[in-house]
């Protein structure tokens, strides 16, 4: 019954045919569209996450004042606090900044911290795990944004077919309707 546009009629329309051919490259373009959305989506992603892990470095740093009580500080879902810390980089620069350290911590008590190559306190980088699934999600969302903009645009120029249908519907009743100068309904 869905194939019945392609085979030849004499009810069948040229818009019928169209609409068919319309329908089918839609799909085809939105699966393959879709698929190189999502890989390339991927692909970015896990780029990007390797890049961030690439720059980044763990450095010790000693936390300067006694880190606050989480009570009265912002805490976050690790459970941890944010605190000043100081460490010192590779070139000698001595460094000082907020980074989250563990609720009621001593002043002098050490922390690991990631850094980025400006020597600025950077979340720790994505494991492998967090990498794979991040570029997953990424892909995902991609491929149906992408499979999405084509088959919302192919349901746009259907409606515009169907409109255009429906016009010469009501001109072909128009003229079939008053052959003898009165209406018949």
């Amino acid at each position: 019954m869905r194939l019945w546009r392609w085979r030849r009629s004499p009810l069948r329309r040229r818009s019928d045919l169209v609409e068919a051919w319309v329908v089918l490259c839609a799909w085809v373009f939105a699966l393959v569209g879709a698929l190189f959305a999502g890989m390339v989506a991927a692909d970015a992603v896990t780029h990007s996450a390797e890049e961030q892990r690439a720059q980044s470095r763990k450095v010790t740093a000693v936390l300067v004042k006694d880190a606050e009580d989480p009570a009265a500080s912002r805490v976050g879902t690790d459970h941890l606090v944010w605190g000043i810390v100081r460490w010192t980089d590779p070139d000698g620069t001595i460094r000082t900044d907020d980074a989250r350290v563990p609720p009621k911590s001593h002043a002098g008590s050490k922390v690991d911290v990631w850094t980025d190559r400006n020597g600025a306190v950077v979340n720790q980088p994505l494991s492998e795990t967090e990498i794979l699934l991040h570029s997953i999600a990424g892909g995902v969302l991609a491929a149906g944004a992408a499979g999405g903009v084509v088959v919302g645009c192919s349901w746009l120029v259907r409606l515009g077919l169907e409109r255009r249908r429906m016009e010469q519907w009501a001109a072909e009743w128009e003229r079939m309707d008053t052959p003898w100068g009165w209406k018949t309904g």
